[in-house]
């Protein structure tokens, strides 16, 4: 019975060692949230599958370069997607795409959700979001956000923020987050929507002011700092990552790959890394992931139709 069970091992091994590694395309650049989230969970994923799985970024035009591309590709689980909010936000954005954002892709898991922080120069006359719409509705277009991406779920909670609000805050576009916090550090711009892990330390150190966060509730590493929710209920918006496949995969193989992408999701070293980016892991069903998707479509519409924001 042992030499049976090695023998099986081994012809198994040698099978993986025959297979193409599965690749996870990541439309952002190394190094950012998406590319992070995608890494942390590659090496645990291919333990799953007994398979190497390799992360190629494929960055540009707002991650529909990366989705094209699995989109295209053949539905036989070597390419898959780790895409971001951005997914939902595009099919608004762009006026029109090369591919279907929910008819051709299959929804494996949602990996986790990252709350951002509303951040703000220390000269600005505002220590939470009630005095900020407070500040902004007497000094209309004298106040300003920094936009690290123009279409970027920070962008988007902005719109969001000043739609709720009824506010008119003026927004200042770069081209990515590290100019775009630099500026609101220098005092050039007053305002700006950021992921917790790029200004925590600016925050620590008094260098900006956190006025309040996106979660529904307040967060544990900022107990001091309200839910922008707690002056303007209803308002939420958190980014979000999660894995996909091509369209026309066959059910056998969704489910295995959906599921050991939940295990590796919820294994306890990848959530131990995911919550270090100040995000929390998710691992939910393709079936609730595909929900959400949908409803995110929805959702982010309403705000693209508000801002009337245009790709770069």
């Amino acid at each position: 019975m042992g030499t049976l069970l090695a023998c099986a091992a081994w012809v198994s091994g040698v099978q993986s060692q025959t297979l193409p590694p599965i690749k996870i395309l990541v439309g952002a650049p190394a190094g950012g949230t998406t590319d992070t989230m995608a890494r942390t969970l590659a090496t645990v994923l291919g333990t799953q599958l007994g398979r190497t799985v390799v992360v190629e970024n494929k960055p540009g035009a707002g991650g529909n370069l990366a989705a094209d591309a699995v989109a295209k590709a053949a539905p036989d689980g070597n390419t898959l997607l780790m895409s971001f909010t951005s997914h939902a936000i595009n099919a608004s954005l762009y006026p029109s795409l090369p591919f279907d954002p929910v008819k051709d892709f299959t929804p494996l898991t949602m990996v986790s959700t990252s709350p951002s922080i509303l951040v703000a120069h220390p000269k600005v006359a505002a220590n939470n979001t009630a005095e900020l719409v407070k500040l902004a509705k007497a000094k209309p277009g004298q106040l300003n956000f920094a936009i690290g991406a123009l279409g970027s779920s920070l962008h988007m909670a902005g719109d969001a923020f000043k739609m709720q609000a009824g506010v008119f805050i003026v927004n200042i576009p770069y081209r990515g987050t590290a100019p775009a916090v630099q500026d609101v550090l220098a005092g050039q711009v007053d305002l700006m929507f950021a992921a917790v892990g790029n200004v925590q330390s600016h925050i620590k150190a008094g260098k900006l002011k956190p006025l309040g966060v996106t979660s529904a509730k307040r967060l544990a590493a900022f107990p001091d700092v309200p839910a922008i929710g707690e002056s303007l209920p209803g308002y939420e918006s958190s980014a979000w990552f999660g894995l996909f496949g091509p369209a026309r995969m066959s059910p056998e193989l969704s489910k295995r790959l959906a599921d050991a992408a939940r295990a590796a999701v919820l294994s306890p070293d990848v959530k131990r890394r995911i919550e270090s980016e100040g995000a929390t892991a998710v691992g939910n069903s393709p079936e609730e992931f595909a929900r959400f998707v949908d409803s995110e479509i929805v959702r982010w519409r309403k705000v693209v139709q508000y801002a009337g924001a245009k790709p770069e």
